[in-house]
């Protein structure tokens, strides 16, 4: 197999080594290194060159090297030509982490408590039970579905909301258009997981955030173009909303003079929730391209009609 490598050349480093002891028979070259481009089989990227066909003419499957595939411009693309997102333990595990984090610290008012501990001020709330708080995931694929593993085990009230019916072991899921003001209307913690599609973007809005409950919270660990940030902090600021963790903002990084930088009640990160592991990685990636040329399914294939 011939693979190139186009993104963060350190990591790309460490693909190369564990190739090189995982499958030594394989050619793996870093961009712009790419050898002879007739060979080149197999493409990780998160952004491909312009003309990726004629740079590489018998490319057979193009993978991203995150979760998402959104970055990807289809119309470039030849219609046959898989595009796979990456799906491995290493990312599912960091996003389980994160949003267990995020929703821990939203349920006991931490972005509060660490505005008084700036203000000097000693003042205690109420303790509410994890059953009394009401959870919900917008996006019920890997991620949404293996982040509220845990919180159900910890006993919150979760719910789930996907745009095609779903059935999860202690969740109450949701599905469409129709019933997504109902899946809003009942949730106190709201966690965004979607892909970003044509009917995502901007979804994160003030006619979203209108129809959550009064001082409910949010975490964003989609993608950063479907938030409206001008909504988002008149959301806060109106205590519609009450405390919102950040990890995805277009643009990244935030310009310096933006308001989530200093906002008493976001909690920002720079897109950290999840990052590719390589050992796991470079594992999911073999496998993925051994099904191809078992000709079998591929783990992570894009739908195109879908977006993701």
């Amino acid at each position: 197999m011939n693979i190139v490598y186009k993104s963060e050349p350190e990591r790309g480093h460490k693909w190369a080594a564990l190739l090189a002891e995982m499958a030594p028979d394989a050619s793996f070259r870093l961009w712009p290194d790419i050898g002879d481009a007739e060979a080149v089989e197999y493409l990780v990227a998160w952004v491909p060159p312009a003309n990726i066909m004629q740079q590489f003419p018998n490319l057979k499957v193009l993978f991203s090297v995150g979760a998402g595939a959104d970055q990807f411009d289809y119309a470039t693309l030849p219609p046959e030509l898989p595009v796979v997102r990456m799906i491995e333990p290493g990312l599912t595990s960091g996003m389980v982490e994160y949003v267990t984090f995020a929703v821990l610290g939203l349920h006991r008012d931490m972005p509060r408590y660490l505005q008084q501990q700036r203000e000097g001020i000693w003042q205690a709330h109420s303790v509410h039970t994890a059953a009394s708080r009401r959870v919900g995931v917008m996006g019920l694929g890997t991620l949404g579905e293996a982040v509220l593993k845990p919180l159900v085990a910890l006993g919150f009230d979760c719910g789930g909301w996907s745009r095609t019916p779903r059935d999860l072991p202690g969740v109450r899921c949701w599905a469409g258009n129709d019933q997504l003001g109902e899946f809003l209307a009942r949730t106190d913690i709201l966690i965004c997981l979607l892909p970003l599609t044509a009917s995502t973007e901007g979804m994160l809005n003030a006619d979203l955030f209108r129809q959550l409950p009064a001082g409910a919270a949010l975490v964003q660990a989609g993608r950063g173009p479907q938030l409206n940030h001008q909504d988002l902090v008149s959301a806060l600021d109106s205590q519609q909303l009450s405390a919102a963790v950040i990890d995805v903002t277009a643009p990244e990084p935030l310009p310096a003079e933006h308001a989530f930088w200093q906002h008493p009640a976001i909690w920002l990160t720079p897109h950290i929730a999840s990052q590719t592991q390589p050992e796991s990685a470079v594992q999911a990636l073999l496998e993925n391209i051994r099904r191809f040329e078992r000709g079998e399914s591929m783990i992570g294939v894009v739908d195109r009609d879908k977006g993701y």
